[in-house]
């Protein structure tokens, strides 16, 4: 019985971790590269917007400047969710600006949400966290994408994002490749760099990374094309939008 017990752990262990790396592998091939390509529109997931307070005098953080998320509604969704509080607040807070940059947008943090999902889990694929600031434990870097199985993108940063100077590679929460975080990478912490591996950054990156372009959110065919753009992958789009509609129905009307 025991030894029963313990193959049963062993299995559940193996298939939680096969599960959180086939999640990587499917969002850092193509994580950020835009381009073009036939997909399907599938419906656009419920737009959740967050609940923010007005902003206390004197703040120095960009992604305060003029409202920040609401402590209260903040821990509430969180635990609704299972999403880091930390995470939460970060996806939130790069959703309004978003929308307030390019009002026709219409993103909502549950899709930002999801993308930090399918991507690292929030910052916690290989077992890391993130700290305080926002900045994730360890590096999380993928594979490099030399054609093997990925897109085949020569190094354009000289190794100084993800420390490999022949292949570019995903970095950071949202698994940004050196040569689009040059293009769409934003401060949004206010500390004057713009970090992939810093969550509010690179929260804020990709929200604007999905608007890009005049696209409406809120659309089935605006929504899928934002997606799209950050991974083509049919199975990608599945993947965000089943877990951006469940994060919206857990998280409820704001309140």
């Amino acid at each position: 019985m025991l030894r029963l017990k313990r193959l049963a752990v062993l299995s559940l262990f193996a298939f939680c971790a096969i599960t959180a790396c086939a999640f990587w592998l499917l969002g850092a091939s193509n994580a950020g590269v835009s381009g073009a390509g036939a997909h399907a529109a599938q419906p656009a997931p419920p737009q959740a917007a967050g609940k923010f307070v007005p902003l206390a005098g004197g703040s120095a953080h960009a992604v305060n400047i003029t409202r920040t998320v609401d402590p209260g509604w903040l821990a509430r969704t969180a635990v609704k969710t299972g999403i880091p509080a930390r995470a939460l607040r970060a996806y939130v807070a790069a959703a309004g600006m978003a929308n307030a940059d390019s009002p026709a947008c219409g993103i909502g943090w549950n899709t930002v949400a999801a993308v930090g999902f399918v991507e690292s889990v929030h910052g916690s694929l290989g077992g890391g966290r993130l700290t305080a600031s926002g900045e994730v434990s360890g590096p999380i870097v993928g594979p490099g994408l030399n054609g093997d199985g990925f897109a085949a993108i020569a190094d354009t940063d000289g190794g100084a994002l993800d420390g490999d100077a022949r292949w570019d590679r995903a970095v950071g929460p949202m698994q940004f490749i050196p040569a689009t975080w040059e293009l769409a990478g934003k401060d949004a912490n206010g500390d004057g760099v713009a970090d992939p591996h810093n969550i509010d950054d690179a929260a804020l990156s990709a929200a604007g990374y999905l608007c890009a372009g005049g696209r409406d959110l809120t659309t089935a065919q605006g929504w899928s094309d934002a997606i799209w753009s950050y991974n083509q992958s049919e199975a990608y789009l599945g993947q965000v939008g089943d877990k951006a509609v469940e994060y919206a129905e857990q998280a409820g009307p704001t309140k």
